[in-house]
């Protein structure tokens, strides 16, 4: 893969908190919110105006600007 700079990027990876969408244990570990928490608040916000996930197959990526704009926005959890 090449970035914008024209550099190799092959078998490089993208720290955590560049990324733009977050697997369910990459938002444990920068979030610092259980799992079963976090799968939780994704099954709870499905089809509605919160919701801050794709799903793919049986996999679901978090899109990690919208999650934090809906913990901002949250006072409880």
């Amino acid at each position: 893969m090449i970035d914008n700079t024209g550099r190799n990027t092959y078998g490089k990876s993208v720290p955590v908190w560049e990324k733009y969408m977050l697997t369910v244990d990459e938002a444990v570990q920068y979030f610092g919110i259980g799992e079963k928490k976090i799968r939780t608040l994704i099954a709870e916000n499905l089809g509605t105006d919160y919701c801050f996930t794709i799903q793919i197959g049986n996999k679901s990526l978090i899109n990690r600007h919208k999650f934090e704009d809906f913990l901002n926005q949250t006072t409880s959890i």
